[in-house]
């Protein structure tokens, strides 16, 4: 089943989180379930997602979801401006609506620790010899 695109490609949020993800070694990015997904040799972040039973509202179309580190997951928990996303949750994945809560430095923060949460150990190497 193919679904339908669900982000606009002139998205002024996308284009920031694409070009803040882009950065990273090894980084591309693909469609996946009709929204933007940013991987190495897997996904480390994406943009959009619902929560369970709202699969129709919008309300998350310019979030990004995340890895978090697994000793921070609960406090993001307990964060009123992240929630835990349908589909991606029940795995660790944690959001943030990027339309309310866009502190970039912070989502730089969030992003890379989901890079390096997920990306492999090579590729790591490459962004720490960055500095």
């Amino acid at each position: 089943m193919t679904h339908p695109q669900m982000f606009d490609d002139d998205d002024p949020v996308l284009a920031k989180l694409r070009e803040l993800c882009m950065s990273f070694p090894g980084a591309d990015v693909k469609v996946s379930h009709g929204r933007p997904a940013f991987f190495t040799k897997k996904i480390f972040a994406g943009y959009g997602a619902v929560l369970k039973g709202d699969h129709h509202s919008g309300r998350f179309d310019q979030a990004l979801i995340f890895m978090p580190d697994a000793d921070e997951r609960a406090a993001y928990v307990e964060d009123e401006r992240f929630f835990v996303p349908a589909y991606w949750g029940p795995s660790g994945w944690i959001g943030i609506d990027l339309a309310e809560h866009a502190d970039w430095d912070e989502v730089a923060e969030l992003v890379e620790d989901s890079y390096r949460n997920t990306a492999p150990k090579k590729l790591i190497a490459e962004l720490d010899e960055r500095g």
